[in-house]
């Protein structure tokens, strides 16, 4: 069983830093293979539509993402 001494050992404390966070995301996501980063924007596109949807039916003020202009709903 291992002690937690030594799994403080084990730990790479140049990833608990915020550039040390970002360089292991991106070489994390320079690893996956394209169907899996093409899976990924089309995933993260989805949820992004879901939010805008969800804004517009609650009617708070949401970008257009065609435009980028601020929309905000008429009370």
């Amino acid at each position: 069983m291992n002690s937690p001494a030594s799994n403080l050992k084990e730990v790479d404390w140049s990833l608990c830093t915020y550039a040390g966070a970002e360089r292991e995301q991106l070489r994390r996501w320079s690893q996956l293979p394209l169907r899996a980063k093409l899976a990924a924007v089309e995933e993260m596109g989805n949820l992004a539509e879901r939010f805008l949807q969800d804004r517009k039916a609650r009617g708070l003020p949401y970008f257009d993402p065609h435009t980028g202009e601020m929309v905000r709903p008429s009370a």
